[in-house]
């Protein structure tokens, strides 16, 4: 992915970082003047994102004479020892920082971070927070995040070998995967479609599709429901995606998001499930000017497949000395102008539906992300078990035994249940 956060983005990614511990947390204060420390992550290219972040310091300062700002470029790789030292030691944290959603529940146990909801709710803005991305920053019932930017993943298709072939999108996932045999058949260099055994964020959306839940709360706990009816049948019909008449499993049953999207955009795959975010790989590959995307459709005729929403917050740390100043500049920084802007630069999906909306307008490409956006999104369990769950690869370890025929469907999915209920516990 091509900034690694949205999980799955980046997406991808953060999910795979352990929960971290530490200490109370400390609190703050709310001086109006001195310096607001913030931390934001590094990029591959962080140019188009600093000269963004730079205009909105210029804009916050301009009317506070007495306000510094200064950024810390957090490398994405080093995030965990980086935050694990501010929540055990409050003195050295930031006034506020940008966080993956999928690190959420492991950051919001330790204490560090401040409830944004009421601040939130007072905010002009917050109305236009697409509700389901809203969730992705709340843990406990408690808001710890302003959504800064989502990732959303959609079915990418080469539309010189649909034309070739006769063929139309797919519009239900059986169809998808019926699309995909016939055209491995007709072009054994090509995969019909390729996707992995350990891109867990392409399962997802037929996991969900079929009436499946990774997990249900019974208001104590979380139970792993991965084993249900409904799961094992969305996540097997994936699996059957990795057979060689499609993506064989000598190739695809290792192959992550990154791999699946690499293969379609250097001409190996008539399909595969990407992100917005993975526009550029497309563009610089062979498959340039011979591709389209669609929503990934559900199971019925005119159904969108949930996806996952992935994605980056940008929170409070209760220890900051400058709470009302802090929050201030989370809003400036997430608010529609800087989240347009954040997007012209770094290609950031924003959370704001008049944003969205109005991107998509002038840029066909986006349609299709915003509309399963529209659609309804999920999200993994908010528990720090989850960041364990997700290294401990349970769910394509299942994956990768039913699509190689390893164990049966029910076999390996009884034994992720189990794993995942020991991390839940």
């Amino acid at each position: 992915m091509k900034r690694a956060l949205t999980c799955g983005a980046a997406v991808l990614l953060l999910a795979g970082c352990a929960p971290v511990q530490s200490g109370p947390a400390g609190s703050g204060g709310d001086e109006k003047t001195g310096t607001v420390r913030v931390w934001l992550f590094d990029e591959a290219n962080r140019a188009p994102k600093e000269a963004v972040v730079n205009e909105a310091i210029a804009e916050f300062t301009a009317t506070r004479p007495n306000v510094q700002v200064d950024v810390q470029w957090v490398p994405v790789a080093a995030r965990a020892e980086k935050f694990s030292g501010a929540f055990n030691d409050p003195a050295s944290a930031p006034d506020l920082a940008e966080f993956g959603n999928t690190d959420l529940a492991g950051y919001a146990v330790t204490g560090a971070f401040a409830d944004l909801g009421a601040d939130l709710a007072a905010w002009p803005e917050s109305a236009d927070i697409i509700p389901s991305v809203l969730d992705t920053a709340k843990s406990g019932g408690k808001v710890y995040g302003l959504p800064w930017y989502t990732g959303i993943r959609a079915l990418y298709y080469r539309t010189d070998v649909f034309t070739e072939l006769g063929l139309r999108p797919p519009t239900t996932l059986a169809e998808l995967t019926a699309t995909a045999r016939r055209i491995h058949a007709e072009k054994p260099d090509l995969y019909g479609i390729s996707v992995g055994g350990k891109y867990t964020y392409a399962m997802l959306p037929f996991l969900w599709a079929h009436g499946g839940e990774l997990a249900r709360y019974d208001g104590t706990m979380w139970n792993a429901t991965v084993n249900s009816d409904q799961a094992r049948e969305g996540i097997t019909r994936y699996a059957e995606l990795i057979h060689d008449d499609i993506c064989p499993p000598a190739q695809c049953a290792d192959f992550t998001g990154t791999q699946s999207v690499q293969a379609f955009a250097g001409g190996k795959a008539a399909m595969t499930i990407g992100g917005d975010f993975s526009r550029k790989a497309m563009d610089q590959g062979t498959a340039k000017g011979k591709y389209a995307v669609i929503p990934l459709p559900g199971t019925q005729t005119g159904s969108v497949a949930p996806a996952f929403a992935g994605g980056n917050l940008l929170g409070v740390f209760r220890a900051s000395m400058h709470r009302s100043l802090a929050v201030d500049f989370v809003e400036l920084l997430g608010g529609a102008k800087y989240q347009h802007k954040m997007y012209v630069a770094m290609g950031n999906l924003p959370t704001l539906a008049s944003v969205q909306r109005q991107l998509a307008a002038n840029d066909p490409f986006l349609a299709p992300f915003v509309e399963s956006l529209t659609a309804g999104t999920k999200f993994v369990p908010s528990t720090p078990a989850w960041s364990k769950i997700d290294s401990q690869n349970l769910l394509p370890t299942a994956v990768q035994q039913i699509a190689t025929g390893a164990k049966q469907p029910a076999a390996a999915l009884n034994a992720a249940a189990a794993a995942m209920n020991k991390a839940f516990r």
